[in-house]
Formats: structure tokens, sequence, C-alpha cells
């Protein structure tokens, strides 16, 4: 008996953390650690923007391969015509997620032959993901979402967390070093609804610009080394990912019109910051969007 007492601290001492093994075991500071490691590999990706004006939503993804030997991984992926995602973290389990949606989109439109619209299809993706984070015989995504969509109701930017909780946004930001771009993108977040589309474009590329080491800043000519790819959904304007003399064009501009305001570069990072789409007031909140983005304090 004591013996076995005394293995069983041993073993205690050596795995300190005995929470993380399965999913579904709560630790008793009430936290699923599993939920907690698939929302840290999100940093382990690039950097990936999202923002929005009037008429348009822009997604703008740093594309940086692995080595020196090989190319860099596809970061933005069309939807449908109205819709498409930019992905930080497991490129694999992103594409898991974009299938379904796809698929998604092409029932809506068989069955009732319009496009799907695009707080129901995150509702839809957010109760699946959140299956992953309550059964023992699965794991959680790990990958973070930004999408971008235009339906009826105007442009829209929604961040998806490994954690299922999902947010409408004006701009978001996410992957790795991330948090100087939502500084930038919080600085100048009241000009963007009266920027044109080439104005919007350029302020997605200031920000991925700023989540860059400051080596790669310091460098000359750095703006035209960025490696990065753009896609633009709104006003009759279908989900397109620019090629790379586009990209290469709007680089350049950015790049001439500047930005006297530019972020600062913090030292840490901070990913509890969202410019949610939802303006402060005193009445309530729908209740189903309580629920779709609530998060434990």
């Amino acid at each position: 008996m004591i013996l076995r007492f005394v293995f069983h601290y041993i073993w205690l001492k050596m795995f300190r953390n005995q929470y993380d093994s399965d999913v579904t075991v709560w630790s008793p500071q009430g936290r699923l650690h599993q939920v907690e490691y698939a929302i840290a590999a999100v940093k382990l990706g690039t950097a990936t923007v999202g923002l929005k004006n009037n008429d348009y939503a822009v997604l703008v993804a740093l594309c940086k391969p692995p080595s020196e030997l090989s190319a860099s991984q596809r970061k933005l992926i069309p939807i449908d015509d109205h819709l498409g995602i930019s992905i930080a973290g497991i490129t694999a389990d992103a594409r898991v997620l974009s299938k379904y949606l796809r698929s998604e989109c092409l029932s809506y439109k068989h069955s009732y032959g319009s496009t799907y619209p695009v707080s129901r299809l995150i509702t839809n993706l957010g109760n699946k993901m959140q299956t992953t984070t309550q059964r023992y015989d699965r794991r959680p995504y790990g990958v973070g979402l930004l999408i971008a969509g235009y339906d009826e109701k105007g442009p829209h930017i929604y961040k998806v967390e490994p954690s299922a909780n999902f947010f409408n946004c004006k701009a978001m930001t996410i992957g790795s070093r991330s948090q100087s771009a939502r500084t930038y993108l919080e600085r100048h977040l009241s000009t963007f609804n009266g920027c044109s589309k080439d104005d919007i474009i350029c302020h997605g590329i200031h920000a991925i610009r700023s989540s860059l080491p400051n080596d790669e800043l310091n460098k000359d000519d750095g703006a035209s080394q960025l490696n990065i790819t753009i896609a633009i959904v709104g006003k009759d304007q279908p989900f397109k990912i620019l090629n790379n003399d586009e990209n290469t064009a709007y680089l350049e501009m950015a790049k001439e019109r500047g930005t006297s305001s530019m972020a600062s570069k913090p030292q840490k990072d901070d990913d509890n910051f969202s410019t949610e789409d939802q303006p402060e007031s005193s009445t309530p909140r729908d209740p189903q969007v309580a629920i779709g983005t609530m998060e434990i304090q």
C-alpha cells in the first residue's frame, strides 16, 4: 500500500499536468487544456488580416515557406462565389473545414437557388467544430479562420477559433506576431468605412507588414519584398484571389501612399483584443448572438 502511494506521488510529479490527456477532462481551474493547445497552434501560423469597408471585404495573408527548399502553402481558400477563408494553424485541418463549407454552400444553392447566408453558415461551422471539444475520440481543429463574405446584408469578416467561438468583426488578424497588425487596425478602424477598394487593400498590406520582425522591416524596399496573397469579395465582385501581377501592383501602391500613423510594435502579444462588429449600446443583444460568441472570462 505504501509503495503504491509512493509510486502514485512520483507519477504525479513526473507528469505535472494530468488533466491534458483527454479533451473531455476538466482541470480543477475549469479549463480544457487540449482546446487551449489547439488555440496555441493558431499562433504558430503566419499572420493573416481581414478587414472591410461599406462594399468590400478583404483578406491579406503573409506567405512564408517552411524551408528554403519548398514553396509556401496556400493561405487563402475560395469556398463559393460570395465567400472565402484565410487560415492560420494546421493546413490539413483547414482543408477538412473548407471541404465542409463548400459542401454546405453547394447543397444550399441546389435546394434554394441562392447563396448561403454568411451568418448562418458560420453558425453551422461553429456547431461542427464544437462537437470535437466534448468527445474523447476526437480532437479540436488546430486552425483559426478568417472568413470574408458578402450577402444581402453587406460585407462580413468573421473570426472562428478552435474553441468553436466565432466573432463578427470589422477587422481582425490572427497568427504569429499579430498584435502589431491588430494595433494598426485599431488605430485606423474609424477610416475603413469611407475607404475605396484600393485604399482598404492598402490598409491590409500595411497591417500585415507591421507584423514582420524588425530585421525584415529595416530592409531596403521592404514593401516590394513581401510575399503575400490578397483576396477580395464585395458588391458586384465575386470572391477573387489576386494573381502575382496584381499583388505586386498593390504592394507598389501601398508603398507610394504609405501611412503617417503606422502603429508602433509592442513587446507582448495579446490575443484578447477584437474589433467586434457590435456597437456599444444599452439595448440587449440578440440571444443567439450572445450564445454564439460567449466565452468564459
